[in-house]
């Protein structure tokens, strides 16, 4: 979740994603990133929402795979 905001934060800065840590964080962020780009087309060809979109979608499977993990050690526990 963290990689993706820092990459975001790195398109508003001039050639930072041209930097190490720009290319590190493109390798790892955008396969996920380009799932929901297929998807969700730019706003007025700019302005790019899918970054918030994935977020969201993170957050829900953080929050089932809790929810499963939870009921499986109560289950056993």
């Amino acid at each position: 979740m963290y990689l993706v905001i820092a990459y975001v934060l790195l398109s508003w800065l001039p050639n930072a994603r041209d930097s190490f840590i720009g290319e590190i964080l493109g390798k790892l962020v955008e396969p996920y990133l380009s799932l929901f780009r297929r998807f969700i087309p730019p706003i007025g060809g700019m302005i790019d929402i899918s970054p918030i979109i994935a977020l969201i979608a993170l957050r829900f499977v953080i929050y089932g795979l809790q929810t499963v993990i939870a009921y499986v050690l109560n289950a056993f526990g």
